[in-house]
C-alpha cells in the first residue's frame, strides 16, 4: 500500500527515479517467471519432478488449512495466499495468480485512499452502528440482560 501521498493516484518515488510500485514490477521481471529450486535439483529431471511433487503437496495443504479456517477460527485468507506463494516458488500459473492479485489489492488500496471514498466507508460504519445500538437497546429495553435461549415469554 502506498501512503506516501496524501493525493490519489500519486505513487511515492524509488531512489531511481521509478515509482515503487514500477520499481517492484521491474525486480519481479527480472526474477523471470518459473522454478526457484536451487540448480542441483533442477538440473536432475527425477529430483526436481520430486521437488515439484513436494511443493505441490505442501501448497496445497497449506491452501486447504486456510480454507479450513475461513469457517473456523484464523487468518483463512492470509493462510491461502501463503499457500499460493509457496506454490509460486515452483509454478508459473501461480506466479501469474500472485501478480495479478498483488495488482489488484495495490488498486484497491489506492481507491481506499480516495477522500470521497474513506467519507463513504466512515458514513456507512456510522450507520452500522447506529443501527446495532439501536438493536440492541430494544433488545435490552424488551428481555433485560437475559440470555436469547433463557427467554421464557416472548
Amino acid at each position: 500500500m502506498n501512503t506516501g501521498s496524501n493525493k490519489p493516484g500519486e505513487a511515492v518515488m524509488g531512489a531511481h527515479g521509478a515509482t515503487l510500485d514500477e520499481s517492484q514490477d521491474d525486480r519481479d521481471e527480472a526474477r523471470g517467471l518459473g522454478s526457484r529450486a536451487p540448480e542441483f535439483i533442477k538440473a536432475r529431471r527425477v529430483l526436481h519432478l520430486s521437488w515439484q511433487v513436494g511443493v505441490f503437496v505442501v501448497g496445497l495443504a497449506v491452501v486447504a488449512a486456510g480454507a479450513a479456517m475461513l469457517v473456523l477460527p484464523g487468518p483463512g485468507w492470509v493462510v491461502i495466499f501463503g499457500g499460493m506463494a509457496i506454490w509460486a516458488t515452483e509454478f508459473v500459473w501461480a506466479q501469474l495468480v500472485l501478480r495479478w492479485t498483488k495488482r489488484k489489492v495495490t488498486e484497491a488500496a489506492q481507491r481506499a485512499l480516495d477522500p470521497r471514498v474513506r467519507r463513504r466507508n466512515l458514513i456507512l460504519t456510522s450507520i452500522g452502528v447506529v443501527i446495532a445500538a439501536a438493536v440492541a437497546g430494544v433488545y435490552l429495553w424488551k428481555f433485560g440482560l437475559q440470555m436469547p435461549w433463557k427467554i421464557k415469554d416472548q
